[in-house]
């Protein structure tokens, strides 16, 4: 048994520096994930790094950058960058926790569908059909619409709408690894139903859902930020990189007044291209037919 175990983590052990190895072959991840550290705990320090207080008046209605703000005032006379620390961490927030809520729901849906199978299997998977069904933007603006605006309601909304896609990922990688060898012969060993689901089958499922976590982050990201701009998510006072654009929609801002709008704009795309490129760079790393 010892021994067995001994040359189990052996070859997760190697396995763990294939996987390693290959994603660093790809420099634009590598290069976007210490962007993503970097923006990630800049966010973490806006109490410290920003400037000014993001919601105080500090100077005239949109000042363009100066040497005493440097991406200058927003409308009201807020410091932009200040406020673009705070609504960096909300956004982030936004993005992290709608991913874990939604993968939670259908990481438990999925093994619960895709092992047990029969009548359960079909009521969970006819349910994520219907859910499916729907128009994705439609049921957010829709239940974004119902309950009150607010970070945390943003947060279950986006993580219990994004939910199915983990959820058929989930049941179709427990359907192919309940008939493997090794599956079968713990089922044979008597092993309980809790070790073979959560100690034998998600581990060998962890790499899809981390794969499909990372366009579940992005996508939640740019549901926020156009909820925000809509005025259906993020109410200000409180800053988010959505309703920070929610000023440029004037034809003479986007024009003449572009330190209003192109911070947070570019910062939307340039961490949502981040994400991705991550993303597909693990996709690539734990691909077992790559090399």
């Amino acid at each position: 048994m010892m021994k067995k175990l001994k040359n189990r983590e052996e070859a997760e052990l190697s396995y763990n520096k294939v996987v390693s190895r290959r994603f660093l072959r790809h420099k634009l991840a590598v290069a976007s994930t210490i962007f993503l550290a970097i923006i990630v705990l800049c966010a973490i320090l806006a109490p410290i790094l920003a400037p000014y207080d993001p919601n105080k008046i500090v100077g005239g209605f949109s000042d363009p950058p100066s040497g005493e703000f440097l991406l200058g005032t927003d409308q009201v006379g807020r410091d932009v960058l200040s406020r673009l620390f705070y609504a960096t961490r909300v956004s982030l927030l936004v993005g992290f926790a709608a991913t874990l809520v939604s993968t939670v729901i259908g990481v438990i849906l999925g093994l619960i569908s895709g092992y047990f199978g029969g009548w359960l299997d079909m009521v969970i998977m006819r349910f994520t059909d219907m859910v499916m069904s729907f128009p994705y933007i439609l049921l957010v603006l829709v239940a974004a619409a119902i309950f009150k605006p607010g970070l945390w309601n943003i947060i279950l909304i986006l993580g219990f709408v994004d939910w199915p896609g983990v959820a058929r990922l989930v049941r179709g990688n427990v359907l192919s690894l309940r008939e493997t060898s090794f599956i079968q012969g713990d089922i044979v060993a008597g092993m309980p139903r809790r070790y073979l689901l959560f100690s034998e089958i998600l581990p060998n499922t962890l790499a899809p859902i981390l794969v499909y976590a990372t366009s579940v982050v992005a996508i939640s990201m740019l549901d926020e930020a156009a909820l925000s701009f809509l005025g259906m998510g993020i109410q200000p006072p409180q800053a988010s990189l959505g309703n920070m654009l929610n000023g440029a929609t004037s034809l003479s801002i986007l024009t003449t007044k572009f330190w209003l709008w192109i911070p947070s704009g570019l910062l939307i795309i340039l961490l949502v291209i981040s994400v991705n490129f991550i993303g597909d760079a693990l996709r690539d790393a734990f691909d077992t037919s790559g090399k």
